[in-house]
This record gives C-alpha cells, sequence and structure tokens, in this order.
C-alpha cells in the first residue's frame, strides 16, 4: 500500500497535481490541514471516518473552487472546510445512528457501535500519558464545549469564526471555550489526584 492511499492530504494533493495551482494548494494544505483532520477526528466517532469526513471537504471545496460557484477567496476556505467538516461528521454520525439501530432490530447480539479510540493528537510520543489524558478529558466533556476548545486552541480560529461556523455568537464561543476549559482543569486535576497522571 502507498503513502497516498491513506493519507488525505497527501490525496487531495495528487488530485490537483495538474493544476498550474497545485503547488500553492499543496502549501495550503500543509499548513492548515494538520489543523483540519484534527478537528475532524474531534467530530467523529473514530479516526478513518475522520479521514473520510476531511477527503470529502476538501472534494467539496475544490469543485466549488472549480466551478466558479465558491463565493469569497482563499481566505474563505478555511471556514468554509470547518462548517462541511462539522456538517458531514453530523450527517456521517445520524447514518450510521439509523444503520445501527436497522441492525440491532435484526440481530439481538449485534455489538454496539464501538467508539475508535484513535489519538487525535500527533506527538513524537505518540503513547504520551499527557495526550491520552487530553484526549480522555476531550471525551468527556460535553460536545460543545469540547469542539470550540478543539477550534480555538489546536485549530487557532477566532471566536468570530468559531461562531460562524458552530451558528452562535461569538460570546456564546467564549463562554464556551472557558466553561470547557475549566471542566478539562478540574477533570485532568481529578486524574492526578487519582494517581492517574504525573503531571
Amino acid at each position: 500500500m502507498d503513502e497516498t492511499s491513506d493519507n488525505p492530504m497527501a490525496n487531495s494533493t495528487a488530485a490537483t497535481e495538474a493544476s498550474p495551482a497545485a503547488s500553492a494548494w499543496r502549501e495550503w494544505l500543509e499548513e492548515h490541514g494538520p489543523k483540519l483532520l484534527l478537528f475532524a477526528r474531534q467530530q467523529s466517532r473514530s479516526h478513518e471516518d475522520a479521514k473520510d469526513i476531511f477527503q470529502d471537504a476538501l472534494v467539496k471545496l475544490v469543485e466549488k473552487v472549480r466551478s466558479g460557484e465558491f463565493v469569497g477567496g482563499q481566505e474563505a476556505w478555511l471556514p468554509y472546510l470547518y462548517t462541511a467538516i462539522r456538517r458531514l461528521a453530523i450527517d456521517l454520525s445520524r447514518r450510521d445512528d439509523r444503520r445501527k439501530r436497522r441492525e440491532d432490530n435484526v440481530s439481538a447480539d449485534a455489538e454496539a457501535f464501538s467508539n475508535d479510540l484513535q489519538p487525535w493528537f500527533e506527538t513524537e510520543s505518540s503513547d504520551d500519558e499527557t495526550r491520552s489524558q487530553l484526549e480522555r478529558g476531550l471525551k468527556e466533556l460535553p460536545e460543545k464545549f469540547a469542539e470550540v476548545i478543539t477550534m480555538k486552541i489546536w485549530g487557532e480560529r477566532t471566536f468570530a469564526e468559531i461562531g460562524e461556523t458552530l451558528g452562535i455568537s461569538q460570546n456564546t464561543a467564549a463562554s464556551r471555550y472557558r466553561y470547557g476549559l475549566e471542566a478539562l482543569k478540574k477533570l485532568l486535576s481529578n486524574a492526578r489526584n487519582r494517581g492517574d497522571l504525573s503531571i
């Protein structure tokens, strides 16, 4: 298996190689792709779903840009992709939930849909204790807090951009960020007190 079959960013750049703007696209994707993939991981139930969602969002953007339907320049790509990733993740989640209900009705002993615990954060030591605790902490937070924290810290988005993407006011985004950080701090503090965390 070659590297491009497993890497959504490589697949996206390979699809645009023939374009005269391929190098500009590749540079933009190298800069913003990891942030977007992290957001997709936060929004989805598995690493594979996140890669699919990320890839689908990129394809939608490229199709819109090529057809001339996309309103705004390159500066509008990132907000568009955050919104597309969120909507695609919701759609995928709904489809999966409907499929699961159908399967459960057919077979009482069907396995429950599991939450794949692929790492969200790419670090030099992927099994790093702190990374693992942060992932668990973010997954334990209500989704409305976790998505704002992910977009703000790792996506480097402003509260106004987060609000626009999520369809909330920037003040609500800031409040969710603040409350989410407080809750995450409490979770990590509890883990430290139990001896689960050494930082």
